[in-house]
């Protein structure tokens, strides 16, 4: 399992590298569109001051062996939907993964979507289902916010379980897209319109920021898996070791004990020797009785 998660988090490095270029270039297009005024009333990007329910896209795994990779996201997002009732919001929860699944179940939280055998190897269509599922309930209005639980990927190392702002989107140049030109820019035309164009990109902006959570969350998965099967195998190899080593002690002491009592037996009846009935059967030999006229099997 060690050397199949190692294979996999590989592919899943490339998927996520490969999917980048795209979530850059879309960023960097939507950057510009809100540069010239296109997203004052855009229902992705405003506050719905009049809903009172928090949403939460929980990205799980669905099998276990991995560690503490879903301890750890179903931590913080656990800590920080109990921080929303606290303050007076419901809660809304979207599932991915049987593990959070089962989780939330249990402790009979209410699930509202769940997605299963998504985390393997994630697909941009299972991004398209998993947004639809708060996009369309957010544009009417009824939630609040949603936030995105997932662990975000650094290296083979390392790790983070993190929740980001998911809805109303929050547009920001964080660096993805590469630095800003500093020297002058051309002014853009858009045909048809900003609107019309933001109309159209910013529900591919929210799919692909599901996509590249899902990408981040499998090699994340597999990175731990990894580690929690070399770990197995380490802790399976020292366990031999021990047990070997008193096996070999106890049968030892077998083996010492059998010898011990061979000895003292040994010692015993050349202690015996020299008593009373050995020296009458060391003179009564089989010649001294026929001489008598004894039989020596009778007697």
């Amino acid at each position: 399992m060690e050397l199949i998660s190692a294979t996999r988090v590989v592919k899943a490095q490339e998927r996520a590298a490969a999917a980048r270029p795209y979530s850059e270039q879309i960023t960097s297009v939507i950057l510009e569109l809100v540069k010239a005024g296109a997203a004052k009333d855009h229902p992705l990007l405003r506050d719905n001051p009049e809903a009172n329910t928090a949403a939460f896209i929980v990205v799980t795994s669905d099998r276990g062996l991995c560690g503490g990779y879903n301890s750890a996201v179903i931590r913080q997002t656990e800590r920080e939907l109990k921080a929303r009732q606290e303050a007076g919001q419901d809660y809304s929860l979207i599932v991915v993964g049987t593990k959070g699944e089962q989780y939330f179940r249990f402790r009979n939280y209410r699930i509202d979507a769940s997605f299963a055998g998504v985390t393997d190897r994630p697909t941009y269509e299972d991004a398209r289902q998993i947004a639809a599922a708060v996009r369309e309930r957010f544009e009417s209005g009824q939630l609040a916010s949603v936030d995105l639980a997932f662990t975000r990927y650094i290296n083979s190392a390392a790790q983070e379980a993190v929740i980001r702002r998911f809805l109303p989107l929050e547009v920001e140049d964080d660096g993805a897209g590469g630095d800003s030109p500093s020297g002058p820019t051309g002014d853009l035309e858009y045909e048809p319109s900003p609107e019309g164009i933001l109309d159209e990109l910013l529900p591919r902006y929210v799919e692909s920021r599901i996509f590249s959570a899902l990408l981040d969350a499998s090699a994340s998965e597999h990175a731990a898996r990894q580690r929690a099967m070399k770990a197995a195998t380490d802790n399976a190899e020292e366990l031999k070791t021990k047990l070997t080593r008193i096996m070999n002690r106890a049968r030892q002491d077998a083996i010492t004990t059998e010898i011990m009592e061979i000895v003292s037996g040994a010692e015993a009846l050349k202690n015996d020797k020299g008593g009373p009935e050995d020296l009458l059967l060391e003179h009564l030999t089989p010649e001294h009785l026929f001489a008598q006229h004894l039989d020596p099997l009778d007697h």
